[in-house]
């Protein structure tokens, strides 16, 4: 056990994961763990909350454009909720896994379910989107189509493997996540941020590579996990972690237990929040939210609805704090409902063969979650101003990809002033050398950093709408 902290088991290789030893400290790209008063994933959490790449969530949309006088959410503001939820779900999952019976013999596990689990959760929630790009799913879209229309260009798609090209060609942001926390950038520590492959394991939602993704194979292949160029580094959590193996070629792998919770703290966040961002910008009506969430809570049998009835009537003057008392009273209570079930499927939970969200395992809220689902698709996401978003920030990457992509692709010595100037303009860590794979992710890694306000004033400069310094 030499190197490995107090209360963690090692993995025993050839076995199966287990609840007491499906949990590590060590760190990707680290040698040894070093004293510190801090648990190992609160150490995950500081890191996270402190870089950059966090701190760009404030500018990235998350459903609706930023109005100037309604706050409504962003991707930070979006992923600080979800680390509630998500500690919350930890807290309780934890106390429940510390009494399994099998673990009455593995103190050390007992100690991590009942004190630290929640703050795995805490670090995994944080680090959920932050490989979102610019404008969101727009942002994937653009990139990814780029790459599309240039499929019949043999001299450009020929330069790729099918796995690589597939990478380009369904960009996604699970995968970018993944990379940006591990990836080892010119003239950094190796292992990216160091977070420990327990954290990194809880937010690898879709555990195999881009040719292994088959929606008819299952949830955790509905997307991918990991770009090709971040095989090692994938490689590195399985030799600490081994996930069960699915399929070598392509290579697939089942989930993480871990996982299926900081799930569903998203699931639970961006169904609630996106639902109250619809009423504080006028789309919803109080009566109509008020009456889902009241169907939702009557649904989950779990709350004292005359309790509930008694205390909007005392908030009747006041409707901003009757809907943040029904969104906190719909959240605690699918809080509840996802903690039974995890206990109830933990068995195929462990093994990372359980095929739905935890939401999806709760038969009674699932008319009134569709019905809010339906709402909040063709009233929310589809509103004037979230397609209008939508297409100018699709517009603005594909602008941006097109640039950046042909100037990269070009030879050194064959590219023309413009392109150079193009290149000048990214930091040196993204300027990669190598072959056109690894170039061109390192134009992806820029891209898909910016903030949507950066990326428009950049793609206006490139077009020449506007000028620095020109007003």
């Amino acid at each position: 056990m030499a190197g490995r902290p107090k209360g963690q088991l090692p993995y025993l290789s050839g076995m199966a994961l287990a609840w007491h030893n499906c949990f590590s400290a060590q760190r990707l790209g680290a040698e040894r763990t070093t004293v510190d008063p801090r648990t190992a994933y609160e150490r995950d959490y500081d890191r996270l909350i402190f870089s950059a790449p966090f701190r760009r969530l404030q500018g990235k949309t998350q459903v609706f454009p930023l109005p100037e006088r309604v706050f409504v959410h962003n991707r930070l503001t979006h992923s600080l909720e979800v680390v509630s939820v998500g500690r919350s779900l930890g807290t309780e999952v934890g106390g429940r896994l510390a009494e399994l019976p099998e673990l009455a013999g593995h103190p050390e596990a007992q100690e991590f379910y009942r004190h630290q689990l929640r703050s795995v959760f805490s670090a995994a929630c944080l680090a959920h989107d932050i490989g979102n790009p610019a404008f969101g799913h727009a942002g994937e879209e653009a990139i990814s189509r780029y790459f599309l229309e240039r499929e019949g260009d043999t001299d450009f798609s020929g330069q790729f493997t099918e796995a690589q090209w597939r990478d380009l060609t369904r960009f996604e942001g699970n995968a970018n996540a993944f990379r940006l926390l591990t990836r080892h950038f010119p003239g950094r520590l190796p292992g990216g941020f160091q977070l420990t492959y327990t954290t990194l394991a809880s937010i690898l939602k879709y555990p195999c590579e881009s040719t292994a993704q088959e929606k008819k194979a299952g949830k955790h292949r509905s997307k991918y996990g990991y770009f090709q160029s971040d095989t090692r580094a994938f490689e590195q959590l399985l030799e600490e972690l081994p996930l069960e193996r699915e399929s070598a070629k392509p290579r697939a792998h089942f989930r993480h237990p871990f996982v299926y919770l900081v799930e569903a703290a998203d699931d639970i966040c961006y169904t609630v929040m996106d639902y109250e961002d619809g009423h504080r910008l006028g789309i919803l009506g109080f009566e109509e939210l008020k009456g889902d969430f009241l169907e939702l809570l009557e649904a989950a049998g779990t709350v004292d609805m005359h309790s509930v009835q008694l205390h909007l009537e005392r908030l009747r003057a006041d409707e901003e704090e009757a809907v943040a008392y029904l969104r906190a009273k719909v959240i605690g209570a699918l809080v509840t409902a996802c903690v039974a079930v995890f206990m109830r499927e933990r068995a195929s939970i462990l093994q990372g063969r359980y095929g739905q969200n935890l939401l999806d395992g709760v038969p009674p809220l699932q008319p009134v979650l569709r019905k809010i689902a339906q709402k909040s698709y063709q009233r929310i996401y589809k509103h004037e101003s979230v397609v209008k978003i939508e297409l100018a920030g699709f517009e603005i990457m594909s602008g941006l990809i097109k640039d950046l992509v042909e100037a990269v692709s070009l030879p050194a010595e064959k590219r023309q002033k413009r392109h150079k100037k193009v290149l000048g303009l990214m930091p040196r860590p993204y300027l990669v050398e190598g072959p056109l794979y690894e170039r061109i992710m390192g134009v992806l890694d820029y891209v898909s950093g910016m903030t949507d306000p950066y990326a428009l004033e950049l793609y206006r400069n490139l077009r020449g709408i506007s000028i620095p310094g020109v007003h």
